[in-house]
């Protein structure tokens, strides 16, 4: 049974959906879907995820696909702190690794698949795995090479990491191409848990070292990696301008708009009304009021009666005074749930205040 995206914490941060969990509900999570043989995606959000999904919509499109999309890197922590998303910590692909090697039995060891890397780093990450007593056991490797994600996606590469019947699947292949990888293949892949891990399967084979535990959380790990791998200081440069741009441009007027919304709540309610009418085709749904965190649960519930009905959805915001990030996550829970029925979600008399804040939040792609 897939796993009830309605019923997920999503908040839509700059483009990017991000699941508020810590990290023992990520692992209650990946456990439940290696038990139940679930097909359960997981992405690992960090700096660099946040500044290419704004301008490669494949990439943006396998995070909104994700099952699960934790906070890997501490600038997407600030930044949700600053704009009161209740994050309760980073959760990095690494760590989640590592937390599988010591929270699952060694008499139950879960079955890990690595698949990317340069030239033998993911043998060598297998080997090293399965020299310690630990939670987990590497049960294959793969090394494609150089290659386009086509020539990764033929019969013969899928069919060998199948045939290895792993719970996990963690990739290494440069987050454009590994989430590209991931996302095509999604329903050929057989293996349950399926990650672009990225610099975890290095740090398991001991070509890369990890940054100390107090760089990692004071959010200084960038100048660890430069240190390790000298080549990534282009990247960072780079993400790091564009980063900058948004947080003037963004995150700024979207602080405003929340602390304005405080003080309008002193003086007006913040309820919400959700009228509903059906028609051969579709469900249509009037929001009155304010679509935000205080009214999730009404709408939640509004959401998923719609969705039972296996209609298109048409959400109206003409009476719409003000929406935040928790609502944008749901939307786009909504519109992925219902995407999978081939079914259509359209957004119709949209304001110009409303606008903004999607265009603001990076989400302005669901208004076409």
């Amino acid at each position: 049974m897939r796993h009830d995206d309605l019923a997920r914490e999503v908040y839509g941060i700059l483009g990017i959906p991000l699941d508020i969990v810590d990290m023992g509900t990520a692992l209650h999570r990946i456990r439940s879907a290696v038990a139940t043989r679930t097909p359960f995606l997981v992405s690992t959000a960090n700096l660099n995820f946040l500044i290419t999904s704004q301008f490669d919509t494949e990439f943006r499109m396998s995070l909104l696909h994700s099952d699960l999309c934790t906070a890997d890197g501490m600038p997407i922590v600030w930044v949700a702190r600053l704009l009161g998303i209740p994050i309760r910590e980073r959760v990095a692909g690494a760590d989640i690794f590592a937390a599988l090697k010591t929270t699952i039995a060694p008499t139950n060891r879960l079955k890990v698949f690595f698949f990317g890397g340069a030239e033998h780093v993911a043998a060598t990450a297998c080997k090293n795995v399965n020299s310690e007593s630990c939670g987990v056991s590497c049960v294959g490797s793969f090394y494609p090479g150089f290659t386009p994600v086509d020539d990764m996606s033929l019969d013969a590469v899928i069919e060998k990491v199948n045939s290895s019947r792993a719970d996990f699947l963690a990739v290494a292949l440069g987050a454009v191409k590994g989430q590209a990888w991931l996302l095509r293949n999604h329903d050929r892949i057989q293996i349950p848990v399926r990650a672009h891990l990225g610099a975890a399967i290095n740090f398991e084979a001991g070509s890369v070292r990890r940054a100390p535990s107090g760089m990692q959380k004071s959010g200084f790990e960038w100048l660890w990696r430069i240190k390790e791998e000298p080549q990534l200081w282009r990247r960072y440069r780079a993400d790091g301008l564009v980063f900058l741009h948004l947080i003037l441009t963004r995150v700024v007027p979207l602080k405003l708009i929340s602390l304005w919304s405080r003080v309008d709540s002193l003086w007006r309610p913040h309820g919400l009304a959700i009228a509903r009418t059906d028609d051969q085709n579709a469900v249509i749904l009037n929001l009155n009021g304010v679509a935000t965190a205080d009214n999730i649960a009404q709408l939640v519930s509004g959401f998923q009666e719609a969705v039972a009905a296996s209609k298109d959805i048409v959400i109206n915001f003409r009476d719409t005074r003000l929406i935040d990030a928790r609502f944008v996550g749901l939307l786009c829970m909504l519109k992925k749930h219902i995407g999978r029925r081939r079914l259509r979600l359209s957004l119709t008399d949209v304001p110009r205040r409303i606008e903004r804040i999607f265009r603001l939040n990076g989400f302005q792609f669901l208004l076409r």
